[in-house]
């Protein structure tokens, strides 16, 4: 208000999409290389700060990285905001330490092998400069202590030369009242060596020094087992520090960390008669901020929102959330597509983002009714779904993200792409990228013309599906290649995906 007139301000409009560049890679393969299964990548995750990213892999290694340039870039940063000049700082990540969490096992009452393949890694709150997470492989979970200790080592003990008795050595012996001397051809003097008064200035003990070294130790603090008959598929840490869940096919368990032998059974789908089983668990998540809550989503393409105040067991849910089906839709792959990989909460809970085999789904836990958008991940492989099943890939269980600020959401695909989109209301944006050194070029080259809808741009797609064998941007494309796993940084527009046993980042 300005001498009576009023300003009126333009509504903001959507986001402009983002300009994604490479940032890092570790663990790059060399053309021909051959990659071994052990080292294929199972699991990412960023700490809540950010600063810290953990792998795991198919061998039961977690490998931890640390940011590097929020430290060196400290002083750069304050200049450049007194100045008022844009921060475009480049993230950048070294390796910090890797450890061997889990070793592959054999289950003799049922003759089952356990393999040692990390199925999820979730961080805990830091103490005393100390890290601490929790990783899983199929059965059992483990509790991890990762800090810096400083290297004590041992000072010299051996007798100065010059003083020393026939270059032998006094030694005392714990099980002898008296000392004797060895000599240097192995004998000894007996009984008729004695020591001075005031003792050999010679002989120096063995002193332990800790020495300004300093040394990554992991400890494993507890580990949580005999729990699950299913294979564990998520685990998730409440918000209130103190306990976390672990799902399999059929039941989710709350424990606490600082009790490894006992868990409290919260959810259990399993019938009375395993031939009525219709559906299972597929993945499982807490609530961001509400300690009380968590959802749960299934093979049936449905996530259930429950309380913990309910009930001792949640087997009632407190919300539903499914789409529910378009009439004559229906084929014999329709529940196959629809089983739910992956849940994520945004940061602030009021939504939850899903991924099925073929889309992405964005919920707001406010409204059952359907998701408030949908996004195609692949549609162009819709007419190969009976080639997918064939081979398997139709099972293949891929991962969802969030960007901290809730406007963009990721997912991965084959050919080692993965999909960004833009999920503010009006945005347009749907970008595919390819885990490469450069990622933008599996792009379409077109001139700039102006945004269209998403509906147009699921019916392009679905006509650059025509060619077998082919993506929508005219690219072949490759079962064997897939984006399972990735992850958003929690403040800053910075993804970490993984590609087969290389870890690429890039930033925007």
């Amino acid at each position: 208000m300005n001498g009576g007139d009023e300003v009126v301000t333009a509504p903001a409009g959507p986001p402009q999409p983002l300009d994604w560049k490479f940032s890092q890679v570790f663990g790059e393969r060399t053309a021909g290389e051959e990659v071994q299964e052990v080292d294929i990548i199972s699991a990412i995750e960023f700490d809540k700060t950010g600063d810290h990213l953990a792998t795991g892999d198919r061998g039961g290694r977690v490998v931890l990285f640390e940011r590097t340039d929020t430290k060196d870039h400290d002083a750069l940063r304050r200049d450049l905001e007194r100045t008022d000049h844009p921060i475009n700082r480049h993230p950048e990540f070294r390796y910090k330490t890797e450890f061997q969490s889990h070793e592959p096992e054999f289950d003799y009452l049922k003759s089952l092998e356990i393999e040692e393949k990390i199925n999820k890694i979730r961080w805990c709150q830091t103490a005393n400069r100390a890290l601490f997470l929790l990783s899983t492989n199929d059965k059992t979970i483990k509790f991890w202590k990762v800090q810096e200790k400083k290297v004590k080592k041992i000072s010299e003990m051996n007798l100065d030369p010059p003083k020393a008795v026939g270059n032998g050595c006094v030694a005392s012996s714990s099980n002898s009242n008296s000392p004797t001397l060895c000599l240097a051809n192995g004998g000894s003097s007996g009984n008729d060596f004695s020591f001075p008064p005031g003792g050999l200035p010679s002989l120096r003990l063995p002193v332990v020094v800790t020495s300004q070294e300093t040394n990554l130790v992991a400890r494993c603090r507890r580990v949580y087992a005999h729990a699950h008959d299913y294979h564990i598929n998520s685990i998730s840490n409440n918000s209130d520090g103190e306990t976390f869940i672990s799902a399999d096919d059929l039941r989710i368990n709350l424990w606490n960390l600082e009790i490894s032998n006992q868990s409290f059974n919260i959810v259990d789908v399993k019938p009375a008669n395993m031939e009525d089983l219709t559906e299972v668990i597929t993945s499982a998540e807490f609530h961001p901020t509400h300690c009380n809550m968590l959802a749960y989503s299934s093979s049936k393409g449905s996530i259930r929102l429950i309380d913990l105040r309910q009930s001792a067991l949640c087997d009632s849910h407190a919300k539903l959330f499914e789409e529910p089906e378009a009439p004559g839709s229906r084929s014999f792959f329709t529940e196959i597509i629809a089983s739910i990989s992956d849940i994520k909460f945004a940061k602030d809970g009021r939504y939850m983002l899903s991924r099925d085999y073929m889309t992405l789904k964005l919920w707001d836990i406010n409204m059952d009714s359907g998701p408030v958008s949908t996004f195609q991940v692949h549609e162009y492989l819709r007419p190969k779904l009976c080639d997918l099943y064939e081979n398997d890939s139709i099972f293949d269980k891929f991962e969802c993200c969030l960007s901290g600020d809730g406007l963009r959401v990721a997912t991965g695909s084959y050919s080692n792409l993965f999909r960004i989109f833009g999920c503010a209301p009006g945005s347009t944006e749907a970008t595919t990228l390819e885990a490469s050194k450069n990622p933008m070029r599996r792009q379409v080259q077109t001139p700039s013309r102006p945004s269209r809808s998403l509906s147009s741009i699921t019916r392009v797609v679905r006509r650059g599906a025509e060619t077998s064998g082919v993506d929508a941007n005219g690219n072949s494309f490759d079962f064997t290649t897939k984006l399972l796993h990735l992850a958003w940084h929690p403040t800053e527009n910075s993804i970490a995906c993984a590609a087969a046993n290389s870890l690429y980042m890039y930033y925007a």
